[in-house]
């Protein structure tokens, strides 16, 4: 708005102020869609004081149709309602053609009264985005959003070989076979000869009990009435299934390993103009659900900086991170709102000058569940943030604890990959002498205290 800063002062002396009415353009040319599984709903302005909407079905050539008719009518952006997965395919034609899309969270405008019709959520979002009421929600680059959804896919098969393996172990416990509680692994080199060897018809347990390596700690006896069961057919047809399902599930995720492999390798190649040979190292002795090559070399270049050396982040959680924050930190104004849309910070709400609530948002943010997966196993760590983390346990209890310690992380790989600066582990440690310091002070004090009153 601007002032109008004529007759500032009434003729009793009355300091006054004038603004101009309405709201301010900001995108003249902007558009609203209300996006659906069968149908978009697109407003944009007619020229005068009404709106023109038109329906679009969602099928490939009606999407051409919606972009070429935006592109004929001049429109330069448009605000589309983050609906499910149905906008994702018109944000990236849109991002083709040079009209700027600005994907919105629907509860920042689903809160407005009077608007019962699809049509009406297209015109509301026209409305709000000329006068840039509008904020943009995050989406990374196109390299890391195809290497987003690899990493998540990787994720998802991770979880279901998971849901297999315990399919398994609810088969043999019907059958009363005690394996799992006795050897530490079960789909280690011991435990998966001996499943192949029950499955394709071994039931003695002085046989299977050859399968044995010379690392299990438990002994003969024990593996050997572990593996005494009550064996029950349509049990053993369960067991043959999981196996199955489990087999089948890692090597689909061994596949997908290898496409984050290629996207990987791709985006380093055009990084340092081809030349990839010293980031491009194998591993000896790769473990389970580790990749048969190093990634760090690999992140390192892509990120600028090696978030490996921060405590508690491993390969993958370094993965999965830039997977989903991309490596560019402009994209957020700062710490404060890097760490609140991870979701790592409380939501204080504040009136009168009090505040009245301050509890963490319910929403998903994977980023944020990396940091925090990372955060919870600091608290047995020796090194400067395992004090820190078990620090914040002890003020704030178990679940605080783990989101403050999320927030610090949060806040060292923002100004890490900002900056471009690599982590320096001697800040945490000076940091942590201080806090030392002043701790034993404190109970020096107290103990004088208590002395003076005995």
């Amino acid at each position: 708005m601007k002032k109008d800063k004529s007759n500032d002062l009434t003729k009793e002396g009355i300091k006054k102020k004038k603004f101009s009415q309405g709201m301010p353009v900001f995108n003249l040319h902007a558009a609203g869609i209300d996006v659906g599984d069968t149908q978009y709903d697109v407003a944009i302005s007619d020229g005068a004081n009404g709106f023109e909407v038109r329906v679009f079905r969602t099928f490939t050539e009606d999407l051409i149709l919606l972009v070429k008719w935006l592109e004929s009518e001049s429109i330069t952006t448009v605000a589309i309602e983050s609906t499910g997965v149905y906008w994702l395919n018109l944000y990236l034609m849109l991002e083709e053609v040079g009209i700027e899309p600005y994907l919105v969270n629907a509860k920042h405008v689903k809160n407005v009264t009077g608007r019962k019709k699809d049509d009406t959520d297209a015109i509301w979002l026209q409305k709000l985005h000329t006068c840039g009421l509008l904020q943009k929600s995050f989406q990374p680059e196109t390299e890391i959003r195809i290497l987003r959804t690899y990493v998540r896919q990787r994720k998802t098969l991770i979880s279901i070989s998971s849901d297999s393996v315990r399919r398994m172990q609810k088969a043999m416990e019907l059958m009363n076979i005690k394996l799992h509680t006795v050897i530490s692994d079960l789909l280690g080199k011991t435990g998966l000869q001996m499943l192949n060897a029950i499955l394709s018809g071994e039931r003695n347990p002085d046989e299977l009990i050859k399968y044995k390596d010379p690392r299990i700690k438990a002994s003969e006896e024990d593996i050997k009435k572990s593996l005494t069961g009550i064996w029950k057919e349509e049990y053993l047809f369960m067991l043959k299934q999981s196996y199955d399902g489990y087999l089948f599930h890692q090597l689909q995720l061994k596949e997908c390993e290898e496409k984050i492999k290629e996207q990987l390798i791709n985006h380093v190649a055009k990084i340092m103009d081809g030349d990839i040979t010293d980031v491009l190292l194998e591993k000896k002795k790769p473990k389970k659900n580790q990749f048969n090559i190093e990634l760090r070399p690999l992140l390192k270049t892509i990120a600028g900086v090696d978030l490996c050396k921060i405590d508690g982040i491993s390969e993958i959680s370094c993965l999965e991170l830039i997977s989903e924050i991309g490596t560019d930190m402009n994209k957020w104004y700062g710490i404060k709102h890097f760490s609140a849309w991870l979701n790592v910070a409380p939501n204080t709400k504040i009136t009168g000058g009090k505040i009245i609530s301050s509890k963490m948002q319910k929403k998903k943010n994977q980023a944020g569940q990396t940091i925090r997966m990372s955060a919870s196993c600091l608290s047995t760590s020796k090194s400067p943030m395992g004090d820190y983390s078990r620090k914040m346990k002890s003020r704030l209890g178990k679940r605080g604890g783990v989101v403050a310690t999320a927030h610090k992380l949060a806040k060292i790989i923002y100004t890490m990959m900002k900056e471009k600066r690599e982590f320096d582990p001697t800040i945490m440690i000076n940091n942590q002498e201080i806090w030392k310091q002043k701790r034993i002070k404190y109970l020096e004090k107290q103990l004088n205290s208590l002395k003076m009153a005995v």
